[in-house]
């Protein structure tokens, strides 16, 4: 049986070797959340992007994920996904009903990881947003297997 360090491992192989030389950001996200959905399908709910909207300040949009209905827009001053956005930092949440501000897009959700993801030249491009149906599902391994994930993500990829 495969640690979960490893599992993060092999997605990202996968991931990196599926979307190289594709240009499209929407792509290789969506290749992303896709294949992190399917690598934790016990563990990940809901897996995807909400990206920075270039027109609204301070605001997410969904963009490619897996899953039930998420929300469309996010002010960076709502959720634990306008708190990564805002921080620029990883957050982790074992009880989203506890956290301060929670957005509620699907009551099943119970515990959250968000991960922010940066550009070429550093600037927030949007943050990856993984809900879980139970309460502390994330945790350290979690947190740097997907950081390493996002950090590649964009590399190469001009702005589509």
């Amino acid at each position: 049986m495969t640690t979960k360090t490893e599992r993060y491992n092999d997605v990202a192989r996968e991931i990196a070797a599926v979307i190289d030389g594709e240009p499209s950001r929407t792509a290789r996200m969506a290749t992303a959340s896709c294949l992190l959905s399917l690598a934790f399908p016990e563990t990940y709910f809901w897996t995807g992007f909400y990206v920075v909207d270039p027109n609204k300040e301070a605001e997410l949009v969904v963009g490619p994920y897996q899953g039930t209905l998420g929300c469309l827009r996010i002010p960076f001053a709502r959720g634990v996904c306008g708190a990564c956005a805002t921080q620029k930092q990883t957050i982790i949440v074992k009880d989203v009903h506890a956290f301060p501000g929670h957005i509620a897009c699907d009551s099943q959700t119970n515990s959250e990881i968000v991960v922010p993801v940066f550009d070429e030249v550093g600037a927030l491009f949007a943050v990856l947003d993984v809900d879980s149906t139970a309460l502390d599902s994330f945790d350290a391994q979690d947190k740097a297997g997907l950081e390493s994930i996002c950090k590649t993500l964009l590399h190469g990829a001009p702005q589509t």
